[in-house]
């Protein structure tokens, strides 16, 4: 599609061009009408199709053929004897047309019999075969600027697939771990986690696979991790999540928002203390997505513990499916943990 519409864009450039050079020589034609007493319209709109004609002929004959031999073959020498010849038969083909077919007063027919004619009819046709060649350069530059944005655009694809990628095996990972956890335990609520561990699988593999989601389905994926960290918990430690605003009709980047509810889970409840909390937050207005994390900062086994490849992959997914339009704000306070990311939804 980028090429068509490249090609499409160096087409306008022919196209405008011609009909620049051919209001020209309109205008040309109204003011040597008005100078003298008697003008045939129809002999000179003949003349100068005639001449429209040849210079059309040489150019896109340069165009075409001898300017991709020179580009290929790059000898200098050869292309100008190639594209000499029929230039100066083409010039040559006009001159005599001209001069013999002449009906115009005596003053331009002294013009059209003088060396000048000769050397200005040249001069212009060699600049309009200069200017149509340099349209292939044009033309060549937007190719080539589309093949690389294509290009680039394969490139960023094929990262964010492999960001994505990243976070389905680190989740189930995480869950396999709570799985086992209740399994070991043995408790009543394995079966109902290996329920919602299919349910969020499921959307992980088959949802996530598109560039956008409906945030609404995003927010259903947050609630299932949400109650499968309360079923491993036990429902000890307090943890709100709320949503507000039209979540419907909006659309995210599937998996952009998980990576700090699982850090909160991870970093911010290192036990079931009864200190430790969670809130979470969503809220859409105007076109803005506001997400909310904020947990709470215990001393326990897993407070030093880095977070991994999960933060720095968010933020290189930020960067590639919101560049320019999304800010984050991290706080690392004493007692507790926030983010707070703006994403833009226009």
């Amino acid at each position: 599609m980028k090429t068509i519409f490249s090609t499409r864009k160096v087409l306008w450039l022919h196209v405008s061009f011609w009909c620049v050079y051919i209001s020209f020589n309109l205008y040309q034609l109204s003011t040597f009408q008005r100078r003298v007493d008697s003008f045939d319209w129809g002999h000179a709109l003949g003349m100068m199709v005639f001449h429209l004609v040849c210079t059309l002929l040489i150019a896109y004959l340069n165009y075409f053929y001898f300017l991709p031999r020179f580009l290929h073959r790059r000898k200098l020498l050869l292309y100008l004897i190639e594209f000499g010849i029929p230039f100066a038969g083409i010039v040559y083909l006009r001159v005599y047309v001209q001069r013999h077919f002449v009906h115009e007063p005596e003053f331009l027919e002294r013009y059209f019999n003088s060396p000048w004619f000769v050397f200005q009819l040249s001069a212009i046709t060699l600049f309009i075969v200069i200017f149509i060649g340099l349209l292939r350069f044009v033309g060549d530059w937007f190719e080539f600027e589309a093949a690389k944005k294509e290009v680039e655009n394969e490139k960023l694809t094929a990262e964010l697939n492999f960001l994505k990628a990243q976070i389905n095996p680190h989740f189930l990972f995480n869950t396999l771990n709570n799985l086992y956890y209740l399994a070991y335990t043995k408790s009543d609520n394995t079966t109902e986690v290996i329920s919602k561990l299919s349910h969020v699988m499921r959307y992980m593999i088959y949802d996530a696979s598109h560039s956008q989601v409906l945030l609404s389905k995003e927010v259903e994926y947050m609630e299932d991790y949400i109650s499968l960290e309360r079923l491993r918990l036990n429902n000890k430690i307090p943890i709100t999540f709320t949503v507000k605003g039209d979540t419907v009709s909006v659309s995210v980047a599937p998996l952009i928002l998980i990576t700090f509810l699982e850090n909160a889970f991870k970093h911010g409840i290192p036990t079931n203390s009864a200190e430790a909390w969670i809130n979470i937050s969503i809220e859409v207005r105007d076109e803005i997505c506001i997400y909310r994390v904020e947990n709470s900062k215990l001393k326990g086994p897993n407070q030093h513990e880095k977070s991994g490849i999960g933060l720095i992959n968010v933020k290189r997914r930020l960067e590639l499916s919101y560049p320019g339009r999304y800010t984050l704000d991290i706080q690392d306070m004493t007692d507790r943990y926030s983010i707070e990311l703006n994403l833009s939804l226009k």
